[in-house]
């Protein structure tokens, strides 16, 4: 096991974006920059052992930075959207940064994933990344301090641990944003990609992608994906849900008791033969299809990131679960600790 640090870039201020390398002792290896305690890539062999990059994202920080993909960026405050950019907390209304058409708060108003973070290496195959988000910023309430843990193991297990404290009452939902492609940088789109869930319902939204409230069972509906099935099987059904977003961009209620690590999904390309799983102990993940790529985002190998040329598992908080009272609470109380912990296996 090793881990390599070096200069990746330097920001337009001048401040200098490092780059971790982890590599396990099998060489599947995952690349991590400081600025938004990005995941850069996840390299592992297809079933002839050849290895690829199962990221889609950006050979440069120039890519990085004018991208608003979110791809392998760590979002905060709370990962999707807030209806209205508000929440009520202790009796306490709040209003943050609504920076999607002037009416949603979308990854807490693009602070976490912006953000410059501190590293350090902590093991030979773990990195944490540190920030300090202050009260008030994007008017969430509290002093947030966050570490995000990268562990790489001999067991091609990726370890995602987030832990965060507030010194204020203040709700919270962390999730990587990357983008997989189980074929490798040059494979096209992931339509033909197998996937499962292991989810009996979801959350379905109004036509601002804001959850209705309810919780629908997936059972005869395009999105019951619990026995496997191509994405791109049902993807094009005359589907209030599928039309408005353009194909799949919503949460799954992940079967199990929310707080204890279960399987949330798997996935295999038939192409490629790579394989990989989500492990969680949040409640639900939001499975996004790469609807509004559309080509004029240059990403890896100099290759368009058009529609659907990757796929998010974003391990979560259910969407706007402040304003829904019957939703897994996401709050964390001052003096308290947050921890969790998502794992992509390979």
């Amino acid at each position: 096991m090793s881990v390599i640090k070096s200069l990746y870039d330097t920001m337009p201020d001048g401040r200098e974006v490092y780059l971790f390398k982890i590599e396990n002792n099998n060489g599947i290896y995952v690349e991590l920059l400081t600025r938004g305690a990005t995941l850069n890539a996840f390299v592992c062999p297809d079933r002839d052992g050849k290895m690829g990059d199962i990221l889609a994202g950006f050979d440069t920080l120039a890519g990085h930075l004018a991208t608003t993909t979110y791809a392998g960026e760590i979002i905060g405050q709370y990962a999707n959207r807030l209806c209205d950019g508000k929440f009520t907390l202790g009796g306490r209304e709040y209003n943050v940064t609504k920076n999607e058409n002037g009416v949603t708060c979308l990854h807490g108003g693009d602070e976490y994933n912006s953000a410059l973070w501190k590293a350090i290496i902590t093991d030979d195959n773990a990195v944490e990344f540190a920030y300090h988000s202050p009260d008030g910023e994007q008017g969430f309430p509290g002093n947030v301090d966050i570490t995000v843990q990268y562990v790489l193991t001999d067991r091609n297990e990726l370890e995602i641990r987030y832990c965060a404290t507030t010194d204020k009452d203040t709700i919270v939902n962390f999730t990587n944003h990357a983008y997989f492609n189980l074929g490798g940088t040059a494979n096209g789109d992931v339509l033909d990609t197998v996937l499962q869930l292991n989810c009996d319902s979801f959350t379905p939204t109004d036509a601002r992608s804001i959850p209705t409230g309810e919780i629908r069972p997936v059972e005869g509906t395009a999105f019951d994906f619990r026995e496997g099935k191509p994405i791109g099987r049902d993807i094009g059904d005359d589907d209030e849900q599928l039309r408005q977003c353009r194909g799949y961009d919503h949460n799954f209620c992940i079967n199990g008791e929310a707080g204890k690590l279960r399987l949330a999904a798997k996935a295999k390309s038939e192409k490629s033969g790579r394989k990989l799983e989500v492990w969680t102990d949040l409640p639900g993940v939001q499975l996004y299809t790469g609807n509004f790529l559309d080509g004029s985002e240059i990403g890896k190998g100099g290759i368009p990131l058009g529609k659907h040329y990757g796929f998010c598992l974003e391990t979560q908080y259910y969407p706007d679960t402040p304003n829904h009272p019957d939703f897994p609470p996401c709050t964390l109380k001052a003096g308290e600790t947050f921890k969790s912990v998502t794992i992509f296996k390979v």
